[in-house]
């Protein structure tokens, strides 16, 4: 029997951090910390913004929605930029 992994695996954790309402930042952090010395700088914009589309999905907090919305629109700017 031959099994073959057809999902793409997570490349990217995101996650708020921060005290008060102009500390707060998304942050991220590499699943397969070993993968991330092969990965071009668009395959990483790429899974920020999945993973911050994931974790968009998952909040309830308002400020973070306005945060992880603002960083969605930074990244997808800075991917436009770069082609």
């Amino acid at each position: 029997m031959n099994i073959i992994d057809t999902e793409i695996p997570l490349l990217i954790m995101a996650k708020t951090c921060g005290h008060s309402k102009t500390s707060r930042r998304v942050t991220y952090a590499f699943v397969d910390s070993y993968h991330s010395l092969c990965i071009d700088k668009k395959e990483i914009i790429y899974s920020e913004i999945e993973a911050c589309q994931r974790l968009l999905k998952y909040t309830k907090d308002k400020i973070d929605k306005r945060i992880i919305g603002t960083e969605i629109a930074s990244l997808k700017l800075a991917l436009d930029l770069m082609t």
